[in-house]
């Protein structure tokens, strides 16, 4: 319960600054590059810290940088709501992302270390059915109160928010003793095989996520004519579903092993990840969206209960190490699969690219296929 709050509080704050991005940039005078290290100063600061984060969480224990990232989501609502500069918005956003390095490691870790392995998937989808739904719900509560409220509200709510949450992480979190010879290093976890090739399939998660998110939009407007809420509900499909099935994917890791649910997900993205492209009609287009929210739940919640097992299967409790090890996977597709997919589809069009993406996730399959568990 912790945990799903925590990340549900992060990514509704990620997301409550979607909205108001055009309101600072008028305040400010912000070009389209200002907007964009605004925003992007978040997932700098996120992948800077995750993993010196990790490390931490693996000596001193989960509880204390979960509180100590209270202090950065505090500062974070407090700077947002009370700016009058751009530096300040950069500062809150940068403060934003090493709270969330704190979450994404030393939270996960927790799971790891209170559930065992036959149900961490279900624990760990979960609480990564939280982070969604805050994920919909911030854009959304973040333009209704700023449009009616003023551009403060949406912090303020958040700050309430975060309260709750502080409550949550100071009285109800314990750690789990550990034990001081068992901790390993970035060299050493990753000369495990399992933990790498989980680690890239989490790459490949997130990148799909921003490849479609990237590409699809222009198409959805030239191409079949869809004004911005048709748009925004073919995605908000995607991620209804992604919401609904990401515990159930880690339920089924739990009971039919994490391999297989992967290897069906990297199988299906052959067809699934083009096939938006190809759909005619808008129900169609839905169910097409929707079929990729559930081919992102089974590709990205093995991965983290997989990384977990293989930690304990070394006799090691660096939990919160490897999920940093997770989380930079997570930062590189999210950064890599935009740029590299719009050059793909400037060169040769949307669909050869997402056929050549399909294939190169089922390619993907047969590494994963490889490795022994």
């Amino acid at each position: 319960m912790v945990v799903a709050l925590a990340l549900f509080t992060d990514a509704l704050l990620y997301y409550l600054l979607v909205p108001l991005l055009p309101a600072y940039a008028r305040a400010y005078g912000l070009s389209q590059m200002g907007v964009g290290v605004l925003f992007g100063s978040y997932s700098v600061s996120l992948l800077a810290g995750t993993y010196p984060m990790g490390r931490l969480a693996d000596r001193v224990g989960r509880r204390r940088p979960m509180v100590w990232g209270l202090g950065g989501l505090f500062a974070t609502t407090l700077l947002f709501a009370f700016a009058h500069s751009y530096p300040l918005l950069i500062l809150a956003r940068v403060l934003q992302g090493l709270s969330a390095a704190a979450t994404w490691t030393a939270g996960l870790a927790l799971l790891a270390d209170h559930f065992p392995a036959q149900a961490r998937g279900k624990a760990m989808g979960t609480a990564f059915a939280f982070a969604n739904l805050g994920a919909l719900l911030g854009p959304t509560v973040s333009g209704w109160l700023s449009q009616h409220h003023g551009l403060r509200a949406p912090f303020l709510l958040a700050a309430g928010l975060i309260l709750v949450d502080a409550l949550a992480r100071l009285t109800l979190l314990e750690d789990v003793p550990m034990e001081r010879d068992t901790r390993m290093g970035f060299k050493e976890l990753l000369a495990n095989p399992t933990i790498r090739v989980f680690a890239g399939a989490m790459a490949m998660g997130s990148g799909l996520w921003a490849l479609l998110e990237a590409t699809l939009p222009l198409y959805f407007d030239h191409q079949l004519h869809l004004n911005a809420t048709a748009i925004g509900l073919a995605f908000g499909s995607a991620a209804v579903v992604h919401m609904i099935t990401s515990p159930l994917m880690g339920g089924l890791s739990d009971r039919v092993g994490r391999k297989r649910v992967l290897m069906t997900g990297l199988v299906l993205a052959v067809v699934l990840i083009p096939l938006p492209a190809f759909v005619r009609g808008y129900g169609a287009l839905l169910v097409a969206m929707g079929l990729a929210g559930l081919l992102a739940s089974l590709i990205m919640s093995p991965t983290s209960p997989a990384l977990a097992d293989a930690v304990a299967r070394m006799g090691s409790q660096s939990y919160a190490s490897v999920f940093g090890i997770l989380n930079l996977a997570y930062g590189v597709g999210l950064m890599v699969a935009p740029l590299a997919g719009s050059a793909v589809v400037q060169a040769i069009g949307l669909r050869p690219a997402l056929v050549g993406a399909g294939l190169l996730f089922g390619a993907y399959a047969l590494r994963v296929r490889a490795i022994r568990l």
